[in-house]
């Protein structure tokens, strides 16, 4: 049986729950649909320091919760379901579920999100929030003072580099090959600067500790020796930042709508596709930024956007 709305949302991070109150408050029939967890990658984060107001209680899962209740309380609805296909040929778009369900929408917003590259290695899931990071403006604040190790060698990898100098006290870049693979310009910054250090031809091989970094193991690609890195003993931990890409969740878009050579969400200032009553938001979209802040807004924008396209469009 079919369901009909105003605005259909896919995903329940930041960017979703942001367009969902947005479009709720604007008087919209709006549904939220999520296959994993609401609030995508946030609701690992034991501590949200740089979400302007979030100074008490600052914890993903808290935050997250009460942009849920937010949600709840307009009226958007909120399904844990995953979407197989999508029609959005016509003016009506259809989103199929995973247990055949047809929803049909005026318009559509993609909040699907974009996760970290995993590095693969032994301790990386357990560790990852205790000591393992892969946002360098998110954390950095956490390791000051403290010695940290970036996993990577293009431009965001060396640029989080020269960022993190500004908190640790010391930063060494781990790159598997022997040369970087950053821009010139920005190499001769972190070449230039006295806190940065290298570990060439090397990857991780695992990560151990209880309950906190306290030991990594790497091996240089060319001899396959092994180098342990253990925490000092005054501190006992360090930090590992893992800057190795990023990977947009647009399997399902593929064909459907404009996406960059690199697989993410074409899409202007105004949330608006390439598709008329798609819009797009947070981090699966092609843009610089990718924190919460920038996520909540990009989801108010595509929700005021999609009113304006429904208000606009005759169905």
């Amino acid at each position: 049986m079919n369901q009909q709305y105003d605005v259909v949302i896919i995903g329940a991070g930041p960017a979703g729950l942001s367009a969902g109150l947005y479009a709720a408050r604007s008087r919209m029939s709006v549904l939220i649909l999520e296959k994993e967890k609401k609030g995508g990658q946030i609701v690992t984060t034991d501590e949200v320091a740089n979400y302007p107001g979030s100074i008490r209680e600052a914890t993903g899962p808290s935050l997250i919760a009460r942009m849920v209740e937010q949600c709840d309380e307009f009226g958007a609805e909120i399904k844990m379901k995953t979407v197989v296909d999508l029609d959005l040929k016509s003016k009506m778009k259809k989103v199929i579920l995973d247990d055949d369900t047809v929803v049909e929408a005026k318009s559509v917003i993609i909040a699907t999100g974009a996760e970290p590259r995993k590095l693969g290695v032994d301790g990386e899931k357990e560790l990852t929030g205790k000591g393992i990071s892969y946002c360098a403006t998110c954390d950095a604040d956490f390791f000051t003072d403290l010695e940290v190790y970036c996993i990577g060698g293009g431009d965001t990898a060396v640029e989080e580099a020269i960022y993190l100098t500004k908190f640790a006290s010391k930063v060494t870049i781990v790159h598997r090959r022997d040369e970087l693979r950053a821009a010139k310009s920005i190499q001769e910054k972190a070449f230039k600067n006295d806190k940065i250090e290298f570990i060439w031809d090397s990857v991780v091989e695992e990560v151990n500790g209880d309950g906190i970094v306290e030991q990594m193991v790497l091996r240089n690609k060319k001899t396959g020796e092994k180098q342990v890195i253990d925490a000092p003993e005054d501190v006992g931990t360090f930090g590992i930042f893992v800057f190795v890409g990023y990977i947009p969740n647009t399997e399902l878009l593929d064909g459907h709508i404009k996406l960059s050579p690199r697989k993410y969400i074409e899409a202007c200032t105004k949330m608006k596709t390439d598709v008329p009553g798609v819009f797009a938001a947070g981090d699966v979209r092609d843009k610089d930024l990718r924190q919460v802040v920038t996520a909540t807004a990009d989801g108010a924008i595509a929700a005021t956007q999609a009113e304006h396209y429904i208000s606009n469009t005759e169905f």
